[in-house]
This record gives structure tokens, sequence and C-alpha cells, in this order.
């Protein structure tokens, strides 16, 4: 373990380096100041860490926060920082703390602790490593839970076996990693998959992960990942978000709303699913236009989803196809363009040789009278 701090250390920016070390100072000879969570398994990984969370022990983080001489917003209720760093990121100044969960699913109740403490209270082992930082720049890694073992192993292990019944999050939260590095679920982690499904309802901080598994680089993997441990009950139309998925690997941009309006067309319940991920309109607008019989172009969302759902849809046919037959330029394209939309709505026609042979009755009709 020696060995390895200086790896993380050196994973930092330089410029983390140097606040982590000014707050190590700040916080006195009788404080300790640690690096905790997904930074210290991101640089193991040899990935330069961008998100900091910092636990503080034996020192008021507040003052801490001040000290520092950067922006800072304070939480009174549970006594943490979020600090905006030069370049503009977040970073979470946090008291060191032990946590209950008097109602499963609900907000934890803080009590002060020690830096062992707030490791424990974490949701998996390979997150409650800690790179502890010495006002002399001296750094040291504690591993209480055996954590190392666990990235070794690339495994995603609950801290106790109450973890998901306390906070349901803790599995959507666990799909997103196992799917953004590679992990697979360690036994108890599955084991406590029926224990998150059933307090989900009152675990508002599972929707809002589910929420940012849309955000994820491939939301489609984490979304079957959720499916392989047996809770794809979560976020329907997981072979839809693979889909898309694979349009990102093939170069094309895929918007989180667009991976959120093709999981609102599997739901049987959109208006719900809109609701509970807070997804306001633009997802289930986006879905409407995609539906409709109205045309988009090559490369648009909504051309792109309509192929997705509806792949046997026709390409509706366009005013450069009315000209061609003839029709002058002006309200007459138009008003033979929302005929055939109207065609569309009703059902009547569901091929573009159809919409061809209705344009031609309908502009034969017009001409003739």
């Amino acid at each position: 373990m020696t060995d390895l701090a200086p790896r993380i250390w050196s994973r930092l920016r330089p410029e983390d380096r140097e606040w982590l070390g000014a707050l190590a100072r700040q916080a006195g000879p009788h404080a300790r100041v640690a690096l905790v969570g997904g930074a210290v398994r991101d640089a193991l990984l040899d990935q330069t860490p961008l998100d900091l969370d910092v636990v503080a022990e034996g020192t008021d983080v507040q003052a801490l926060a001040r000290a520092s001489a950067l922006p800072f917003l304070y939480h009174p209720a549970f006594q943490n920082a979020t600090v905006t760093l030069p370049d503009g990121r977040g970073a979470d100044l946090v008291r060191a703390r032990r946590e209950t969960y008097p109602v499963a699913g609900q907000n934890p109740v803080p009590h002060s602790g020690t830096l062992e403490d707030d490791l424990r209270r974490r949701d998996f082992a390979v997150n409650a490593l800690a790179l502890l930082i010495g006002p002399g720049g001296k750094v040291t890694l504690l591993d209480e839970l055996n954590g190392l073992s666990d990235l070794e192993a690339r495994v995603l292990r609950p801290l106790h076996t109450r973890s998901f019944h306390e906070d349901a999050s803790r599995l959507v939260r666990g799909a997103r990693l196992a799917a953004r590095l590679g992990f697979t679920a360690d036994l108890e982690l599955l084991r406590q998959v029926p224990e998150a499904l059933a307090v989900s309802e009152q675990t508002p901080r599972l929707w809002a992960e589910l929420k940012l598994l849309l955000s994820e680089v491939r939301p489609g993997t984490a979304a079957r990942t959720l499916e392989v441990w047996g809770a794809g009950e979560l976020l329907p139309g997981v072979e839809w978000l693979e889909q898309l998925d694979a349009v990102q690997d093939a170069g094309q941009p895929v918007s989180p709303q667009l991976y959120a309006a093709a999981a609102l067309h599997a739901s049987p319940d959109p208006e719900r699913l809109t609701e509970r991920l807070g997804l306001g309109d633009r997802p289930a607008a986006l879905l409407a236009r995609a539906l409709s019989g109205t045309y988009f172009p090559d490369g648009t969302p909504e051309r792109l989803l309509r192929g997705l759902l509806r792949p046997d849809a026709p390409v509706p046919l366009t005013g450069r196809d009315v000209l061609a037959l003839g029709v002058p330029p002006g309200r007459a394209v138009g008003e033979a363009l929302n005929h055939l939309a109207q065609l569309r709505q009703e059902g009547k026609i569901n091929s573009r040789e159809e919409e061809q042979l209705a344009l031609q009755k309908y502009l034969g009709a017009e001409r003739s009278e």
C-alpha cells in the first residue's frame, strides 16, 4: 500500500495537489484531511481524477473552506461545503461522519465521526479507499474495507448487508460504475437487488441516479447491466438504448434527451416515468415529433429516433417530391403535404408507394376541379 500512495498523488492535476496540500496545512496538526472515493479509485485505474471528494476530521469545514480563498457553498445540515475550483469544477469538502437511516430510502441522519466511520458509510468497497494527506506533504493510502482487492478483481461489493435497503440508489450507481469501468457484481450485491427494488418507490435518489444514467457515455450498457442484475423494470427499452449506444459508437452523437425519449416509448406509463426522473417536457416532445408524420431530414434526432422505434415507417414525401409532379411553388405545395399528413395520421397510407399514389390522386382531383 505504501507504494500506491505516491502513484495516486501523481495522477492528480498539479493544481489539485496544490489545493489539497494547502487544505491539509490549514486544517492544523491535529486534524486529518483525505481524498476519498472515486478520485482514489480512478487514480489507481490510471485515470486522471476530475471529481474531488475530500473528508476532513477534527476541524471546522466551513472555516477550512473559507481559508482556501475559493468560492464555496456551505450546507449546514451536513456541515459540508461545495468548493468551486479555479477551473470551474466543484469539489466536495465533507465533515467526517457516520450515518443512520431511520426510514429506508430517505435522507440519512448524520452524526459526528472519524475518517474510518466516513469510509464505512459509503456504497462500495472500491469507493471506500482514502488518500490521507499530511500537513507536511506525506501521503498514505487507507484501505479499511479491502477495496484494493475488489479493485484488482474489478468487482463491486456493498459494504454491509443492509446497504441497498437503506439506500436503493446504490443499485443504479453500481450499474453506472459497472458499465463505465467494466466491473462485475459481487454475489452480495446480487443478493441485495430485491431489497433495493422493494424500497425503490420511496427512494427519490434512485430516480435521480436513473436520470444520471441517461447521461453516461453508454447508457444502454448501464441499462443492460441493471437488467442482468434483475432490475430491468427500473428503466424500460434496453434494446433501443443499446442500439443508440451503437449509433454513438459509429460516431454520431446521441443526446440524453434521445435516450430518455426511447425509454418513454417503452414505458407502460411514460407520464409517470417523466415525473419520476424529472425529465421535463423535451424528451416527450421529441418522441411525439419522431412518431408523427412530419418529414425530418437525415441526421436529425427525430429521424434517428423514428428509424429506431418504427423502422418500417415510410419516409414522408417532401415539398421537392410535390414540385417534381408539376405543382407550382407556393401554397399548393403546403396544402398537398398537409393532405398527406392527414392521411398518415388516419392510418390510410403506410408506405412510400401509397404516399405517391395518394399524392397523384389528390393532385388529379385538384386539377379536375
